[in-house]
């Protein structure tokens, strides 16, 4: 600092007032590099990154495994609303194994979709500015999820649709659910119903791997022990 002091001096009967305004200007930004109020804004960036990807890795990877969606029921898909009765109605009559098959066929399906999350989720944290970080870290428990979220569901559904669809047949799902759908339809009484299987299913894997990262996000932001790295237990106290 002195030697820029005695610099400054010496640059004083050359230029103008204004001039050496704009160069203590530059000096100070160049300085603020250093100080401990930029690392800060860095560090806020990188913890929530950790952060993101730390759920990325725990949460979202467990729901590609088998039974990832099946035997988890926070996030388990169950037959769509329209189809609760079909449920109802084939169990009454002695069908369980049936309508249970259909929906562990609908959460394989999901399971294999997610396996695709994890590129558009990288990207999406890389995208990650300073000034959305500062914001998500002082914002609810969820609001890195939220961000990321809203970052990635467009993409998410393009690439879980397609795979959706295919597992959907691979596995025989089509097949089951025509002849749920057939049965239920044929019995007396009953109103038909034909929904859109595979944008039902995929909607419900986006939920369950939100849901998931969501998990991961509380923690961190609650529980001291989750937070497994000094760069995570440094600036998530800044939020407590």
């Amino acid at each position: 600092m002195k030697r820029i002091a005695i610099i400054i001096l010496m640059m004083a009967p050359f230029y103008g007032h204004s001039q050496i305004k704009g160069f203590l200007d530059k000096i100070g930004n160049s300085l603020e590099s250093v100080t401990g109020e930029s690392t800060d804004r860095f560090d806020i960036s990188g913890a929530l990154k950790e952060a993101l990807n730390k759920g990325v890795d725990k949460e979202v990877s467990k729901l590609t495994l088998e039974n990832g969606f099946y035997k988890n029921e926070a996030v388990k898909i169950l037959m769509p609303t329209e189809l609760q009765k079909v449920d109802k109605t084939l169990r009454s009559v002695g069908l369980s194994s049936l309508s249970d098959e259909g929906i562990k066929l609908l959460n394989r399906a999901a399971e294999e979709a997610v396996k695709e999350a994890t590129p558009i989720f990288i990207t999406a944290i890389k995208q990650m500015s300073i000034a959305d970080a500062k914001t998500i870290l002082m914002g609810k428990n969820n609001a890195a999820t939220t961000y990321l979220e809203s970052k990635t569901t467009k993409n998410l559904y393009a690439k879980f649709n397609p795979v959706v669809q295919k597992n959907l047949r691979k596995v025989g799902a089509d097949v089951a659910w025509t002849s749920i759908i057939s049965k239920y339809n044929s019995l007396p009484l009953t109103t038909d119903v034909n929904p859109d299987i595979t944008d039902y299913v995929t909607k419900k894997a986006l939920e369950g791997v939100f849901k998931m990262i969501a998990v991961e996000e509380l923690s961190i932001r609650t529980d001291i022990g989750a937070r497994t790295s000094p760069l995570l237990k440094k600036v998530f106290a800044m939020q407590d």
